[in-house]
């Protein structure tokens, strides 16, 4: 199964898609405020060795139509269901692979659909292991959707979105490598008031997400093969070696598989992707 980008229709929201190649199913889910383009090398690699490939944009993300509200690990589980249902791949189990933020809503997909799990692959993952949170949720919402509203009307996105975008991975790459992305592309999804506000509102819920999936690892067992791949960038500091610490936490927490991608900063999928996808195909 292979084709364009194209819009599914989720719960009331366009959700943009990509579908590429053909076999097994593997579903790539980015981190916070990144598009599909970043699985690109992931993606060619996987479609090359028999991997039927489906990368979307969540809502407020890309190119998918804006959020309309806040969402959680069950509610972004169930969109990926919804998303295979509407595109035919219900039937086959799945690979879910998910990074940072996305991590969260991957592993709630395989706790909640476990008959239609293959495997879980985490890339330098969220962890949370206690969130707590000092405003009330609704407060943070409403105060996030405020910052969304008045950044779009002082036309910075349309001004800096690209450019923000570009430094933020540069900052997020191991060297502090170039963003990949193409600029028509980053023009396209960055120069957009949706996509930052789309990045605020769920920024804005973190904690109470990383909450809601400790409270699903307490009810819904995780059935599937999984594996935790973090990034290194080969230093010594402090810092870096106590995220792994946290990593392989995470991983022994599921019963993972724990690797490391060296030299990697936290955009794995960009800085190492070969290894991203050697754990996919060596995962399920």
């Amino acid at each position: 199964m292979s084709g364009p980008a194209r819009f599914v229709r989720v719960d009331g929201v366009p959700l943009h898609v990509v579908v590429e190649g053909g076999g097994p199913p593997v579903v790539l889910s980015a981190g916070l405020a990144m598009a599909w383009f970043d699985w690109d090398p992931v993606a060619a690699l996987l479609a090359a060795r028999g991997r039927t490939v489906v990368r979307f944009d969540r809502p407020g993300h890309g190119l998918s139509g804006p959020a309309a509200g806040p969402s959680g690990a069950a509610a972004e589980a169930r969109r990926i269901a919804g998303l295979l249902d509407a595109l035919g791949l219900g039937g086959a189990p799945v690979t879910a692979v998910g990074h940072s933020i996305a991590g969260f809503h991957a592993e709630a997909f395989a706790r909640l659909y476990p008959e239609r799990t293959a495997a879980l692959v985490l890339v330098d993952a969220s962890v949370e292991e206690a969130p707590r949170t000092v405003l009330p949720a609704a407060l943070r919402t409403g105060a996030a959707r405020a910052l969304g509203r008045a950044v779009t009307a002082a036309g910075l996105p349309a001004a800096l979105g690209p450019a923000l975008r570009r430094g933020a991975v540069r900052a997020a790459r191991s060297g502090r490598a170039a963003d990949p992305a193409a600029r028509d592309l980053v023009r396209r999804c960055y120069r957009t008031g949706r996509v930052w506000r789309g990045a605020l509102l769920e920024n804005a819920r973190y904690p109470d997400t990383a909450a809601e999936l400790l409270a699903l690892r307490g009810e819904h067992p995780l059935a599937a093969p999984a594996t935790v791949l973090a990034g290194h960038d080969g230093s010594a500091g402090g810092a870096a070696l106590h995220w792994l610490g946290r990593q392989a936490a995470l991983a022994d927490l599921l019963g993972a598989r724990f690797e490391v991608a060296v030299p990697a900063g936290h955009l794995v999928m960009l800085d190492r992707p070969h290894e991203v996808a050697r754990a996919v195909l060596h995962t399920a």
